[in-house]
């Protein structure tokens, strides 16, 4: 009986290079699966509905993104929360608070639904971009 491999496929032989394609093409999976996950994750970034919810909601009567205004510049939270995750931040916005940031409280963004604080949160930890 011929010697074989876990996979049954006998070593050197067919299918020893049938094995080579496919840690080719495992690898060429997990390239591509990386790849998808990380552009995923850009596009889950929607610009358009973080600033259209901006002024839905007058968050620029209290925030700027350079400068403070009633609250921190939007930079800066970005700054003190670098790496921080979207659902947190953005159940802050939601529940409001103060201590933060100063003495004047902001107010509960309660009208939010859960994804749209969360695509809010997301757009300042990205750095509030402009596209």
């Amino acid at each position: 009986m011929m010697e074989t491999t876990p996979l049954n496929i006998p070593p050197k032989s067919s299918g020893y290079a049938h094995m080579q394609t496919l840690r080719v093409l495992f690898r060429s999976a997990l390239i591509g699966a990386a790849l998808l996950a990380a552009s995923a994750s850009h596009a889950a970034l929607d610009v358009g509905r973080a600033k259209a919810l901006l002024s839905q909601n007058a968050c620029l009567g209290c925030h700027a993104v350079e400068s403070r205004v009633v609250g921190p510049a939007y930079k800066d939270v970005a700054a003190k929360y670098k790496g921080g995750n979207p659902v947190v931040l953005g159940a802050r916005i939601k529940s409001g608070g103060a201590g933060k940031w100063g003495e004047i409280a902001m107010p509960p963004q309660a009208q939010l639904s859960d994804a749209d604080a969360r695509i809010l949160a997301a757009w300042i930890l990205a750095g509030c971009p402009d596209q």
